[in-house]
């Protein structure tokens, strides 16, 4: 259903030209706040917008094509001229993405030599379907070799039959003959610990075919994998390029680089492209997903019927599988009564400009939510949870929870949302009478709490609501849900529902693994507040203790293994806290006896430097904090070495140093300010 035009001003970031190997002539992301020299064309001056948003797949921001005011004909976003004088052909490259109303709709790529008054057309083509595409395409047109050239993306057609189409990351360039460059790594930012598969995606640039790869991969200062791969890679198409040899990466965080070598047996015409690097962040340990359902929809909006209809059914069929919450708009025409301005804000925040609207962990998705698509969603590992419960008094809603993550979170978001499960106040003109997962506030509005959550840690917030002037019809039918997100990147990491009219589930406390004889001793405390059941006590991810009374576990331990311990405390059926998290490298117990010390250490504490001083050669140093998690691999070759401790946090770490000589001995470092 279509809503009144936004109002947004179109802001039109710099273009900016440059000559690489392959000569880039013409590069737009659209990533500032302003764009310069480009302009609009024909009809729909008033349609094109910059909006903060990523629907195209790259990063914010990006063009959007809105499809009101109305028209019905062509539409032209136009660059500034460039010189061509020699150039026979170039490559126009671009990601998009269509928000489908109706039918099929085109867009193409054109050249013109004469101020726009001829316009030659290199590409086109009609979508139908609302997804993320991209365009890679050698275009040559008689505009070709002149030396003051335009070029346009245009739309051709009724705007009335699309909701948006977004653009990104337009890039016309001429080939190189040999040029493959890498575009991702194809490996998560957070990844559980053991073996982690490394994969690269290579794209021919050049205009020769290739059959021949030799890349690498490497981990920190380890030793580089490297791997032949016998291919076939016409020119403009892409290739996966799997390792055979897995990474075994430990808890922590690591920085994965990968190289392209060779291609087709020599070197490439421009090596610019053939490295790129990441960090990976190894969990402690992985949570179920909760897929977070977010729904912009309207009481006067007739399509949003029969999708309201399809999404009850699939709740009904995922109980207790999902977290939910429905976000009414105040359009079409007056649009639905219980709309808020903070369901407003978070329209905006994902650039919504028609109902009905989804969107699966923070990713467009279809409406209604496609079974396989949301199954794919809660078989994906998680990295944080989220447990909590809220109370009602009176009008009143009294809101705790607690997140808790395997990894690193910093800058996270957590939004809260309060919910009534089902209204039948805001009948609008759609026919509906009864509508469910109404969004009545956020909590503490809609920009969420940003929070650092360090691994294995987590952080509790607490909110007080009174709801009287809320859109709230009964207020013992309230849902909450809560879930944690990179906000900048719109990735949520998991959501859940809060449990409802029961006390806070507070987790135990001070885990502690400690290696006695051959074993290791997990011990923990009561939760500060709180009359936990029993606890339940995984040993790497698997439960080996169901409701215990005891507040200590003791298993057998192998040397060289690293382990992690997890305790959940129980209140009842179904009710539960978020885990408290250790891990333990076995072989990284301290040695306290300084007459066997292997190597020696000073000055300690220490805050800028420390130096490591051994009675043979060093071979590795490791370094983990007091989780147990890896910080930093050093190969040192050398009875000495003087440590950089830019960048720790004040704390305690576990210094290992395995010698030539076959040493392998561990004392604690203390790091202060």
């Amino acid at each position: 259903m279509k809503k009144s035009l936004l109002s947004v001003a179109i802001a039109l970031l710099s273009m900016t030209m440059f000559a690489q190997t392959r000569n880039v002539v013409l590069q737009q992301s659209f990533d500032g706040t302003t764009v310069e020299g480009w302009t609009i064309a024909g009809l729909g001056a008033n349609n094109w917008h910059l909006v903060a948003s990523n629907q195209a797949g790259g990063s914010p921001n990006e063009l959007v094509l809105d499809w009101n005011p109305q028209f019905n004909g062509t539409t032209r976003f136009v660059s500034p001229t460039v010189d061509l004088t020699g150039i026979g052909s170039v490559v126009v490259s671009f990601k998009h993405a269509l928000d489908n109303y109706s039918g099929s709709n085109t867009i193409g790529v054109a050249t013109s030599s004469d101020g726009g008054t001829t316009w030659n057309v290199g590409w086109s083509k009609a979508y139908a379907s609302s997804t993320q595409y991209s365009v890679c395409q050698e275009i040559t047109t008689p505009d070709m070799g002149q030396p003051a050239v335009q070029f346009c993306i245009y739309y051709t057609g009724d705007s009335y039959n699309i909701n948006d189409w977004y653009f990104d990351d337009i890039e016309i360039y001429t080939m190189a003959n040999l040029d493959l460059g890498l575009t991702a790594i194809n490996v998560a930012d957070f990844v559980g610990s053991g073996d982690i598969a490394i994969a690269a995606t290579a794209f021919n640039y050049g205009s020769a075919t290739i059959n021949s790869i030799e890349a690498s991969y490497q981990i920190d200062n380890n030793a580089p994998v490297v791997q032949t791969f016998d291919v076939n890679v016409m020119p403009l198409t892409s290739k996966t390029l799997n390792f055979a040899v897995p990474a075994n990466l430990g808890p922590g965080s690591c920085d994965l680089t990968i190289n392209i070598l060779s291609v087709n047996g020599t070197t490439d015409d421009d090596e610019s492209n053939n490295s790129m690097s990441k960090t990976i962040s190894v969990a402690l340990g992985t949570a179920q997903r909760i897929p977070m359902i977010e729904h912009f929809s309207s009481s006067s909006c007739g399509p949003c019927v029969s999708v309201n209809t399809a999404m009850n059914n699939f709740c009904n069929n995922n109980a207790g599988r999902f977290t939910y919450t429905k976000y009414p708009m105040n359009w079409p025409g007056n649009g639905d009564p219980y709309y808020t301005n903070e369901g407003g804000t978070r329209r905006t925040y994902y650039g919504v400009n028609a109902v009905p609207q989804m969107f699966l962990d923070g990713k467009a998705a279809s409406a209604p939510i496609q079974t396989n698509a949301f199954n794919n969603e809660y078989n994906e590992p998680a990295f944080a949870e989220i447990r909590g419960a809220f109370t009602v008094e009176g009008n009143t809603v009294n809101v705790s929870a607690d997140i808790m993550s395997y990894v690193d979170l910093n800058n996270a978001t957590v939004v809260v949302t309060i919910n009534e499960k089902d209204t039948r106040g805001n009948v609008g003109g759609n026919g509906e009478t009864l509508f469910h997962h109404i969004m009545m506030k956020m909590l503490p509005d809609a920009n969420g709490t940003t929070m650092n959550i360090p691994a294995g840690g987590y952080q509790h917030i607490e909110f007080t609501q009174n709801m009287s002037s809320t859109n709230v019809e009964e207020m013992d039918d309230l849902e909450v849900s809560v879930w944690v997100e990179n906000h900048a990147e719109k990735i949520i990491h998991n959501s859940h529902f809060l449990y409802e009219s029961v006390a806070h589930p507070y987790p135990a406390t001070n885990l502690i693994l400690e290696e006695a004889k051959g074993d290791v001793v997990a011990t923990w405390n009561a939760p500060e507040l709180g009359e936990p059941t029993g606890y339940d006590v995984f040993l790497n991810g698997e439960l080996v203790a169901e409701n215990t009374t005891a507040k200590e576990y003791t298993f057998p331990a192998e040397y060289g293994l690293f382990y992690v311990v997890e305790v959940q405390a129980i209140y009842g059926e179904d009710i539960n806290s978020v885990k408290a998290v250790a891990g333990i490298g076995i072989g990284l117990s301290v040695e306290e006896d300084a007459e066997v010390e292997a190597f020696r250490m000073y000055p300690n504490p220490a805050n800028n430097r420390v130096y490591v001083q051994a009675e043979s050669e060093i071979q590795t140093i490791s370094i983990y904090n007091t989780l147990g998690a890896l910080v930093q691999v050093l190969n040192v070759n050398g009875e000495a070495v003087e440590l950089d401790l830019a960048g720790y946090n004040t704390g305690i770490y576990l210094i290992n140093v395995k010698q030539a000589n076959g040493n392998n001995s561990t004392q604690r470092l203390v790091v202060v300010q």
